[in-house]
């Protein structure tokens, strides 16, 4: 139903940005809540962000939150991940999702991963020291 491909991931090096981009298919994106998770090899995926269908609501997990800016853009199918000021400990591979669930106003709910029913293969960022 859904088909979520995320871009813009590389090496970088630490206090530097990174754009990422994820392009979503169907004529109905603009329904969806999409979040940003990013999991790093022998930790479990971790929430980063998330942005109501509207974009007039988003949060942020603490260890991102001043430095990395959630967006999207329905005309073009797009969330974007803004992330500056990037740290070592940033590295993972970067995952968008999708949830075609009403926005609510529960946040702890969109911790959880099995909040979304739809996500991207992932795209690699690795910040060097």
């Amino acid at each position: 139903q859904v088909q979520l491909v995320e871009s813009g991931g590389g090496l970088v090096q630490a206090g530097g940005s990174l754009r990422l981009s994820c392009a979503a298919s169907g004529r109905t994106f603009s329904s969806y809540t999409m979040g940003w998770f990013r999991q790093a090899p022998g930790k479990e995926r971790d929430f980063i962000a998330v942005i109501s269908r509207g974009g007039g609501s988003d949060y942020y997990a603490d260890s991102v939150k001043g430095r990395f800016i959630i967006s999207r853009d329905n005309a073009k199918n797009t969330v974007y991940l803004q992330m500056n000021s990037l740290k070592p400990e940033d590295t993972a591979v970067y995952f968008c999702a999708a949830d075609v669930s009403p926005w609510n106003f529960y946040k702890e709910s969109y911790y959880s991963p099995a909040k979304y029913g739809y996500w991207g293969q992932g795209t690699q960022v690795t910040v060097s020291s």
